[in-house]
Order: structure tokens, then C-alpha cells, then sequence
């Protein structure tokens, strides 16, 4: 998983496989710095007549955009777009998903058709060698669960609570993690350097009310013949699998009692609590850090963040208190659920049985290929984006970009110096941060080595879990340097984007800069309303609830006045009641989107669109014919909507929506496409609504934040 201290503010939930899930990523070049003077307005469209760019067939005539936006964009498309079998969602970022998914089969099945060819030791071979051997599902078939044996004979060879703590050292020395997660990250005193963070994990249903809620009682039963199961196929008895599925439900159950739920998390006191060596040791007396730190080949000078010491007093309880035996079933349960996408087909398929079909309502399992490149994307991520940069993205594509990007930064900080609820004193601050954000655009300018990365012909779960201690090795180096701003949390095959308050950067990866979200020829009100909004909803993101929180250097302060955090609360709180409101399940009415848990990221949306409008505006006052020009019926205005909406469209299967709805700080899409819009009287004027349609929110039902 990736260790980070500060989660970073993604656009959507991951669509694809292409985030790494071992440590922090590569490095990138700094851009012209933030005093880049702006790029020359309606610098996105052609010269030429505008050409369309949107299917404006697929608009609902039927539906009244000031009734249901999303309906009147989407629902036609939602319609005759069934989500595929293999996916418990389908939409426009698992369309592009799937396009870079393509692109990337196609290099990594030449790199395995052509890897007797490849230089020795070079990223072609590795990634051929790894896509190689998860392709052999024969070999991988014979082996059975024999990769994991030496794993399980130590977890069986457990004696004492200090074996067991002892055992957890040692895994993680070989970047099996197990119980808690451990990596980098930027110290929130001083962002300038980085330190280690320790956080909790080891729970196998999505969140701590899973283990309790009557609700959720089936779910439960269905883990524990899922934890029976995955026992059985490694050679534990029927009998005593069964035994030990109830220990390791009732561990979990009371790990869970010490963890925090997302909401909680999202709480920025509660991602990082600094202690020395020997306070850490105070709170868990049975499991000493001094040999975990030593063991890891790291070296704690003052102190890390033991992020959430509750947890860890429970861990430190279970260490005490539950029987070996208990341990051995939970240690032995995890060690083949984590092994079991890379073992033998009867692990695989018990594995989606699960996690697939019960728990997310998927029908079908990815094809093998799907699943072997997201295995090389969580190995070897960075290096299949050198790859797939070389053959999907020019530099001309990156300038491009670069020009939208300064000219969205300049209308937020506009609207920042304009705004009638804030200070001049918070005003300055936040302006400051504003000139130290650095954007990065589409990929690093300079690359990692997977030199020391030593991956086997025909040894797919030996080269994965060298892949998982290289990966961890090397987030842990980072552990008493310097914080490097131009590392990248994300890889350029990656449909998203995403800002990282600890670094306070923007990043915007090379798969993301395609259509529906920017196109190279395209008018400008199609794209200030797709990637526009996303540049504005990633800068935005540095002024939400968590965001506000840190300055431009990264560090956690308090840069607000007393009577400017108040309002700020009072306005956000608003955001909040409104998805309080949305019940997005039309079986289930009483689900309702959980406004605290999506607060940062709906005042991402708000924010974001209301500056990519602003930039759209300063881009049409300088370019008077397409400011006045329509496109199939619709105005520059209505067409900076329909992007957004286009955006957002989306259907999600019942049982992965009301997951979601538990786990994701993002709000649904289908809300997504309405929630920003109906807070905006720009909106209102291009469809000409009134202000009682729903589409529009007046007087003190509607937000304005930035």
C-alpha cells in the first residue's frame, strides 16, 4: 500500500491499476516557476472554426437541464453504455482507463514477445520477465500455494507474543506488511524533511462498522467462509479452518474496535502524532521500535509519527493478550490472502469470489492480462510510464497543458484577491501559498533506477514480492532527507490527478490529457470545462478543509484569522448539509452521501469550477467571434457545462456504490455533475433555469466558498 503520512486529494476514485502500491514514485523536473506571467488566452483551440468536439446526440432533449443536469447530459449515454461484466463501474474515466490500459497490454506484451532481445538488467526485460511469468497461469497452476510455504512453516513456528512481534519485524524488512503500514512522508512541523510514519491497517473488511453493524451481518458471515476457504486451499483441515476463521473475525473485531473509521482519518490530527523511540515504546510496551527501526535499516534520529495511538495501544493489547494460536490463524489468513492474485487459479478465483462478486457486485473476473498488468503497474509502475510516455505523450501535448494550467492558477488567484468574506491578513497568506504551488504536467523529467530491482525469468511471486521490498527500501530512504518536491505520487499511465498538501504541488498525469477531458483542437469552453475544472478542482484542493490546514511550504499552520476560519467553517459546513441530502440509491433511501467524509473534495469541484469559469471568461473577452459563437445550438457557456457533466457521467453496480458510500471521499458522479453547477448563477443564466428548479440552490441554500 502506499505509505503516505497525508493521503493525496485525488480527482476521482482510481479507475485503473496504475497506482503503485509500494512507496512513493518517481521524480520530476520543476516547471516555470509560479510568477509565469499568463499564457495568451484561448491558447487550447484551433485557429481554424472551431470544430465539435461533443456528441451533442447524446443530450436527453426529453430531460430539462435546470431539472437533472446529469440526466439531461448522461442518461441517454448511461443508457446504451452497460458497465462491462469484468467492472463494477463504467463512465467516462474508465473509458480513457481502458484506452490506457490498451496502450500499456501493447507494450508489455512486446516487451514479454521480445525480451531474448532486451539489454540485460533494463526496464524492457524486467517488465518482460514479470508480465512473462503472470502470463503462465500452467506454471503458476503446478506450484500451487508452494511459493508461500517457507512463510506459513515460520508463522507456524510462533511460540511466544515476542515470536509474533518479532515476525512482524521481519516481514516488513522484506516489504510484507502486516497488521500496521510504515513509510516516508513530509514531517507536518517541518515539510522540509521527511520522517517516518507509522498508520493503521490490518483489517480485511472495508471499515471498522463492518465488524459490528447488524447490517453489515451477512457481509460478515461471507468473510469468514472466505477466510475458512482460503485456508483450506493452503492444507489447513475443514474443521480447523473453520476454528480458525472465528479467531481471525474475532481478532479483527477487536482490531477494529481500536481503528478509526475514513471520516475520522480525513481529521489531519489524526494522520500524524510525532513521539520519540522510547514514548512509542510506551504505548506498546510488547512491541519495541528501537528493533523494528533497526531491523528496517532505518535510522530515527528524533522521533515519527506514531500516527494514531490508539490503534497501536490495540495492537499492543492483542500482543499481550491474544493466544498465539489466535495470532497464527490472523498472520497465516493474511499472508495467503495477500499471496492469492499471484498463486494458482482456485486462489484467484476464491479471492474475487469475495472481494469481487459479493462484496462489489463484479459478475466477472478481469481477464488474466488485466490482472497481470496490474501487477506490473503495482511493481514496476514508474517504469512502464517511461515506456508508455515514449509512445503516448510529446512535449508539444506537455506545453500545451502547461499554457491551461497557468491560465486556470491566475483566475484562482483572482478570485482569492476578490473575494468579500476574507481578511487582507488571510488574503496575503493564502496568496502566498497560491505563488509556491508548483504544478507538474504529464511525467518526471527525470527517472528512477530499477537497476538494483532483480526480477526472474518464471518466478511471478518471487519477482513480486522483490519488487514489494525494492519499493519499500526505497520509500524508506527517504526516512532523515530532504523532502523532494518534484517526486511523483502517480504514474503518467494514471487517469487522474491529484494535489499533495505536504509538497504543495499539482500534478496532472500524461494519461489524464486526453478527450473527453482535452483536446488538442478543441473550443475552449469544452476544455476549461473538462481538464480546466480539473486543473482548478487539483489547485482548489490546496484551500479545502485539510488543504486550508498547511502552508505553501507544506507545514501544518494555522495562517487564518479567528473570524476568517469561522466563516470558512460556516460556508463549508453548507457544502456539507447539501450532500448530507443526496440519497443517490434509488432502492435504498436511507443511504445518504456522507458530507463530512467529501468535504474536500466538493469544495474541490466548486472551486475548481468556478476558476476554470473565470479563466473561460478571460479567454472569451480576448477572442470576441468564438465568444459569440455556437456550436451545435449551444452557447460557450452551456458547452463549459456539458464538458463538466460529460465528465462526470457514470453508472456504478448497487453493491459497489454503497461501498463508496462507506470508504470514498468522493461524492457519486452523477451528484458530482449537478452539486458544483447548481451553487453557480453562471449556470442558471446559460440554461435560463429559475430559481425554483432544482438545478438552481438561492439565497441561503446556495455555497460560495473560493
Amino acid at each position: 500500500m502506499t505509505n503516505k503520512h497525508l493521503k493525496p486529494l485525488l480527482l476521482a476514485a482510481s479507475v485503473t491499476f496504475a497506482l503503485a502500491a509500494c512507496g512513493k514514485q518517481e521524480q520530476a523536473a520543476a516547471p516555470a516557476p509560479a510568477s509565469t506571467a499568463p499564457a495568451p488566452a484561448a491558447t487550447t483551440a484551433s485557429a481554424a472554426k472551431p470544430t465539435s468536439v461533443f456528441d451533442a446526440s447524446e443530450l436527453d432533449s426529453g430531460i430539462n437541464a435546470c431539472q437533472d443536469f446529469n440526466g439531461f447530459v448522461n442518461a441517454k449515454w448511461v443508457a446504451a453504455n452497460p458497465i462491462p461484466n469484468d467492472r463494477t463501474s463504467w463512465g467516462a474515466f474508465h473509458q480513457l482507463a481502458e484506452k490506457s490500459l490498451n496502450t500499456q497490454h501493447d507494450i508489455v506484451d512486446d516487451a514479454s514477445k521480445n525480451v531474448a532481445q532486451a539489454k540485460a538488467g533494463s526496464i524492457e526485460q524486467k517488465i518482460g520477465y514479470l508480465y512473462q511469468a503472470g502470463m503462465d497461469q500452467d506454471a503458476i497452476n503446478k506450484l500451487g500455494y508452494d511459493p508461500i510455504k517457507p512463510k506459513l512453516d515460520k508463522i507456524a513456528a510462533l511460540k511466544s507474543s515476542s515470536d509474533v512481534a518479532k515476525y512482524i519485524t521481519d516481514a516488513f524488512a522484506e516489504g510484507d506488511q502486516q497488521v500496521f503500514n510504515f513509510g516516508s512522508g513530509a514531517d507536518f512541523k517541518d515539510a522540509s524533511n521527511q520522517i517516518g510514519f507509522a498508520n493503521q491497517a490490518g483489517l480485511g473488511l472495508p471499515t471498522p462498522d463492518y465488524y459490528t453493524d447488524a447490517k453489515y451481518a451477512d457481509l460478515r458471515t461471507a468473510y469468514k467462509a472466505y477466510i475458512a476457504k482460503s485456508l483450506t486451499l493452503a492444507g489447513v483441515s475443514d474443521a480447523d479452518a473453520k476454528k480458525q476463521a472465528d479467531d481471525v473475525l474475532a481478532f479483527e473485531t477487536k482490531l477494529a474496535g481500536s481503528s478509526l473509521s475514513p471520516t475520522q482519518l480525513r481529521d489531519t490530527d489524526n494522520e500524524y502524532h510525532f513521539v520519540t523511540v522510547a514514548e512509542a515504546d510506551k504505548v506498546t510496551p510488547h512491541f519495541k521500535w528501537e528493533d523494528f527501526f533497526k531491523a528496517q535499516g532505518v535510522t530515527i534520529d528524533n522521533g515519527f509519527s506514531l500516527s494514531q495511538p490508539k490503534f497501536f495501544t490495540g495492537f499492543d493489547k492483542l500482543l499481550a493478550s491474544a493466544p498465539v494460536s489466535q495470532w497464527q490463524a490472523y498472520l497465516r489468513f493474511h499472508t495467503i490472502d495477500d499471496a492469492s492474485p499471484y498463486l494458482s487459479t482456485a486462489f484467484q478465483d476464491n479471492r474475487f469470489d469475495f472481494f469481487g462478486k459479493t462484496l462489489s457486485g463484479q459478475p466477472e473476473q478481469k481477464p488474466l492480462w488485466k490482472r497481470v498488468l496490474g501487477t506490473v503497474n503495482v511493481s514496476m509502475g514508474q517504469a512502464l510510464g517511461q515506456l508508455y510516455v515514449a509512445k503516448e505523450f510529446t512535449p508539444e501535448a506537455k506545453q500545451r497543458a502547461q499554457e491551461l494550467v497557468t491560465n486556470v492558477r491566475e483566475a484562482l488567484k483572482d478570485r482569492i484577491q476578490h473575494l468579500d468574506w476574507m481578511s487582507d491578513a488571510t488574503k496575503q497568506k493564502a496568496l502566498d501559498k497560491w505563488n509556491k504551488f508548483l504544478p507538474k504536467i504529464g511525467y518526471p523529467d527525470h527517472w528512477r533506477s530499477w537497476d538494483d530491482l532483480t526480477i526472474k525469468q518464471g518466478d511471478y511471486y518471487g519477482d513480486v514480492m522483490a519488487a514489494a521490498k525494492f519499493n519499500y527500501q526505497w520509500d524508506i530512504g527517504h526516512i532523515g532527507k530532504k523532502t523532494d518536491r518534484t517526486e511523483w505520487g502517480m504514474t503518467p499511465q494514471t487517469v487522474n490527478a491529484y494535489y499533495d498538501p505536504s509538497t504543495n504541488t499539482i500534478n496532472f498525469p500524461a494519461a489524464i490529457l486526453q478527450p473527453p477531458f482535452f483536446y488538442a483542437n478543441g473550443d475552449d469552453a469544452i476544455n476549461y470545462g473538462g481538464i480546466g475544472a480539473v486543473i482548478g478542482h487539483e489547485s482548489s484542493h490546496g484551500f479545502d478543509d485539510q488543504g486550508a490546514q498547511f502552508d505553501g511550504d507544506g507545514n501544518k499552520a494555522d495562517w487564518w484569522t479567528a473570524q476568517d476560519k469561522s466563516q470558512f467553517k460556516a460556508r463549508s459546513g453548507k457544502l456539507v448539509d447539501q450532500f448530507n441530502g443526496y440519497a443517490p440509491l434509488k432502492d435504498k433511501p436511507d443511504l445518504h452521501v456522507n458530507g463530512q467524509l467529501t468535504l474536500g473534495e466538493n469544495i474541490a469541484d466548486l472551486g475548481g469550477l468556478n476558476v476554470a469559469y473565470d479563466a473561460l471568461q478571460d479567454a472569451l473577452k480576448k477572442n470576441a467571434t468564438e465568444a459569440q459563437q455556437k456550436i451545435d445550438g449551444y452557447t460557450q457557456d452551456q458547452r463549459f457545462f456539458l464538458s463538466w457533466a460529460r465528465v462526470w457521467r457514470n453508472s456504478t453496480r448497487e453493491k459497489q456504490a454503497e461501498l463508496y458510500l462507506n470508504i470514498d471521499p468522493h461524492a457519486p458522479a452523477s451528484l458530482r455533475a449537478i452539486g458544483a453547477p447548481s451553487n453557480m448563477p453562471a449556470f442558471a443564466d446559460a440554461f435560463q433555469c429559475k430559481t425554483t428548479d432544482p438545478m438552481v440552490r438561492a439565497g441561503d441554500k446556495q455555497v460560495k466558498i473560493w
